[in-house]
């Protein structure tokens, strides 16, 4: 495999960083892109870094900036990492900019990432569900107040697990108002133990799979700690989802394994997850990301974290939880993801990268998290909802 071009969007994520490292150290070129000024992985002696517009706010401009970077630099193939991946589909598909975007159709991201229509799409292969409701409407959430104590409510368009309701008292429902523009769902709330999964595909093939499991999480969301697991049936689901699909590009899971050992998929995330840090060899991953050589299994297996991030976050969790023996034992285990050799850039960078967020959500009145996302979100076809 000769050298490449790769634009990996999104170098605001721990996961850019990560891709740029495996494609840069494997002699490919990479061109990292953004909206922010001083995004994480614009640090990597990997790669080089271009500041586009927002590709929420700005689309059009967003689109322009791609364009001319795919011309200029004669890039192979974008590599999304977030969820600017939806906001490129649709340049590609409904704008028919060229833009080589590794991702399925506008439509089929939008299927799997919609919390309802993706439990339909797996049902629908045949595979087991939860029970899912979509509420759309007062009627539809008062159909299930009588059950909120065996549900979990959650937006159809959000991320990071923010807004969600963990079987809430009846009366917590009175704080959330499902619409049309802004629907939500109710699930069945399942007992077990949650794992993700984070695969590559190529037309209905799985090219690299990587399942793994939370130490700590930002809030209930996103994981900042993780260590790699096997799990047979993690494998079949997600192999049974890219054949049924016909999957090409990047997709994750939110799973329950439950006490028999099954799985039951709780939602989906067609971008990059954490399980990409499990992956070292640049080279092998080059080639199966080109679509060349044998599926890729994990070589790393020891825990991984965001080490910054698990201190602002798992701390204080640790701390209401009375459990720092439990934060101690975290820090112990897992190793700093940023770490990689002749790369120091991304540790100096992780604190002003931080920074940025934290002036937008205090100029928003949002979330640390939310701020993360704030000017890349895909929220549906009204782009105004949660």
């Amino acid at each position: 495999m000769t050298g490449q071009t790769f634009l990996v969007t999104g170098a605001r994520a721990p996961v850019a960083l990560h891709m740029a490292r495996l494609l840069g150290s494997a002699g490919h070129r990479v061109i990292l892109t953004d909206a922010l000024a001083r995004p994480l992985a614009a640090a990597t002696r990997f790669a080089s870094y271009v500041r586009t517009p927002s590709p929420r706010f700005a689309p059009d401009a967003f689109g322009a900036a791609v364009q001319e970077i795919v011309a200029r630099e004669g890039v192979d193939l974008i590599v999304p990492t977030c969820e600017e991946v939806f906001h490129l589909a649709r340049l590609r598909d409904e704008a028919g900019l060229p833009l080589p975007v590794f991702a399925p159709g506008l439509d089929q991201l939008a299927q799997v990432h919609d919390k309802h229509r993706f439990i339909e799409l797996c049902a629908g292969l045949g595979l087991p569900v939860p029970e899912t409701h979509l509420l759309r409407g007062l009627p539809d959430l008062d159909a299930q107040r009588a059950r909120a104590g065996d549900m979990v409510f959650k937006p159809v368009w959000s991320r990071f697990a923010e807004h969600v309701l963990i079987r809430p008292d009846p009366r917590g429902l009175d704080a959330i108002t499902p619409s049309p523009a802004r629907p939500w769902v109710a699930q069945e709330y399942l007992h077990g133990s949650e794992l993700c999964a984070y695969a590559i595909a190529h037309e209905g093939h799985v090219g690299a799979l990587s399942a793994y499991r939370a130490l700590a999480r930002a809030g209930r969301g996103a994981a900042v700690a993780f260590a790699p697991v096997e799990d047979a049936a993690v494998t079949e689901f997600v192999t049974r989802f890219v054949e049924g699909t016909g999957w090409s590009g990047q997709i994750s899971f939110d799973l329950m394994r439950l006490a028999d050992g099954s799985v039951r998929p709780l939602e989906c995330n067609p971008r990059a997850t954490s399980g990409l840090h499990f992956f070292r060899d640049g080279a092998a991953f080059a080639r199966m990301l080109a679509g060349a050589g044998a599926p890729l299994a994990p070589d790393v297996s020891t825990p991984q974290d965001v080490r910054l991030a698990l201190w602002v976050y798992g701390l204080p969790a640790a701390l209401g939880r009375g459990d720092l023996a439990a934060f101690r034992a975290v820090l112990r285990e897992t190793e700093d993801l940023l770490d990689w050799p002749d790369d120091p850039g991304a540790r100096r960078a992780q604190v002003p990268a931080m920074a940025e967020f934290a002036m937008l959500a205090l100029r928003k009145r949002i979330s640390l998290l939310g701020a993360s996302t704030y000017d890349i979100e895909w929220n549906g076809p009204d782009q105004s909802a949660i």
